[in-house]
């Protein structure tokens, strides 16, 4: 079976929050298809993010005392943010609880080639999910 990533080049990004006590690694394709939700609290924040299998996602070094997690509705999306900036950098979402959101703006400059940006229509979440694919997106 060939996966999405399989012509993609692997890269590692790194990235974080605002004030950097939060900082990670992810191993992903140099280009990227991020998703735009217009969910209530993707709205709010403007986030963009891309997503990957848990696996490939490492939090460094002691970045876990600076996180803390809100959830709302199902619970199933844990929205991960710095205790001290506040910043999303990544979360666990709704679409793919196997995996990790990354906010494409928190990966520092210098890897990702191109960012492919495509809409999720976060209000009508069930249609979007069945209709976009999202979910493959977080396996290997």
């Amino acid at each position: 079976m060939q996966t999405k990533y399989m012509n993609s080049e692997m890269v590692i990004h790194n990235g974080g929050c605002h004030c950097g006590r939060v900082r990670w690694r992810v191993e992903s394709a140099a280009s990227v298809t991020a998703w735009q939700c217009n969910c209530s609290d993707c709205a709010m924040r403007g986030n963009i993010h891309f997503i990957v299998p848990s696996q490939r996602f490492e939090l460094l070094d002691n970045s876990e005392k600076f996180l803390t997690t809100y959830t709302f509705g199902s619970h199933t999306a844990k929205h991960t943010f710095c205790k001290v900036c506040g910043i999303t950098s990544f979360y666990t979402p709704k679409s793919n609880p196997d995996g990790i959101a990354i906010t494409y703006k928190c990966v520092d400059p210098g890897t990702l080639s191109h960012v492919e940006i495509k809409s999720f229509d976060g209000l009508n979440w069930e249609k979007s999910h069945k209709s976009t694919g999202i979910s493959s997106c977080s396996k290997e």
